[in-house]
C-alpha cells in the first residue's frame, strides 16, 4: 500500500514523494515563522519539531507545543561558549520541567556514525510528548533526521533527503563546487544493524 506526502509548499518547494503506507511517519515539513529559533523552525513529524539554536524565550514556548522533551545536536565547546549560546541550555530546559538529551555531533569526538542515528531513535521512543530536535541552524537535524527516516522507517534515500531538502540540508560542498545538485543514494537500501 502506497501513500502520498507533498513537500511545503511553504517552503518554497513542491514534490511529491510516494512512500509505503506503513513509513508515513513522518509528515510534510511545515516551517512555522518563529524568530526566537535561529533560522528554522519547523515540525517534521506528528511528533517532532525541527529547529535552530532555540534561545530561552523559545524553549519557555515548548510547552504550549506538547513539547516535552528537547534534543540538542551542538558540540560541548559550542554550548560552552556563553557568546554563541548566551545561557545554559541543559539548565534552562531541566528548571522548565523538560527532558535534554545533549547528543552532540559534528565535532573531533563526535564524529557522524550510525550510532547517532540509533540514540535518536531511542530518545524519540522513549519522550512522552512531543520532541524539538535542534543544531545551530538545524543543518546536522536535517542530516540527521533523514539517516533516521532511512535505517529506521524504510524511506528510500532519495526521498528522505527531498524531505530534508525542504528544511535546511543544505548543499553538500561538491554540490557547490560542480554547480549541480547529486542524487544521493544509499548503496544498499535495506540497511540492516
Amino acid at each position: 500500500m502506497w501513500g502520498v506526502v507533498v513537500l511545503s509548499a511553504a517552503l518554497g518547494m513542491v514534490a511529491t514523494v510516494r512512500v509505503a503506507a506503513s513509513q508515513a511517519y513522518f509528515s510534510e515539513p511545515v516551517a512555522h515563522k518563529n524568530e526566537a529559533f535561529e533560522g528554522l523552525f519547523a515540525q517534521v513529524a506528528p511528533r517532532v519539531y525541527m529547529a535552530g539554536q532555540p534561545s530561552e524565550k523559545a524553549l519557555a514556548q515548548l510547552s504550549d507545543l506538547d513539547v516535552t522533551t528537547v534534543i540538542n545536536l551542538r558540540t560541548p565547546q559550542e554550548m560552552d561558549n556563553r557568546d554563541v549560546v548566551p545561557f545554559d541550555e541543559a539548565a534552562v530546559v531541566g528548571a522548565l520541567g523538560l527532558e535534554y538529551v545533549h547528543l552532540p555531533l559534528g565535532g573531533p569526538g563526535t564524529p557522524y556514525a550510525p550510532a547517532a542515528v540509533e540514540q535518536l531513535a531511542e530518545a524519540l521512543r522513549r519522550a512522552e510528548g512531543k520532541v524539538l530536535l535542534h543544531c545551530t541552524v538545524a543543518w546536522r537535524a536535517s542530516h540527521l533526521w533523514a539517516a533516521y527516516l532511512i535505517r529506521e522507517h524504510g524511506v528510500a534515500s532519495a526521498e528522505a533527503v527531498a524531505i530534508s531538502r525542504q528544511l535546511n540540508f543544505g548543499n553538500i560542498p561538491l554540490e557547490g563546487f560542480l554547480g549541480q545538485t547529486l542524487n544521493i543514494e544509499v548503496a544498499d537500501e535495506r540497511i540492516t544493524d
